[in-house]
């Protein structure tokens, strides 16, 4: 049985790298994007799965940020 398999059209990733608080990161939103997911779904699957991530994946960005 064959499965099917979607390709992903991967952005430049040079260009949604970011630099906040001296740290490399890329948005949620950019993320979901590349998974071909709204970025509530990506979140809401992050949250699902913390145990799957390492404790510095995330942060959250203050308003002046």
């Amino acid at each position: 049985m064959k499965k099917n398999r979607s390709t992903l059209i991967l952005p430049d990733i040079d260009k949604i790298i970011l630099s906040v608080r001296d740290q490399k990161v890329i948005l949620d939103s950019d993320l979901a994007g590349i998974h071909g997911v709204p970025s509530l779904r990506f979140n809401e699957a992050v949250r699902r799965n913390l145990h799957r991530f390492p404790p510095d994946f995330m942060f959250r960005l203050t308003k002046d940020e």
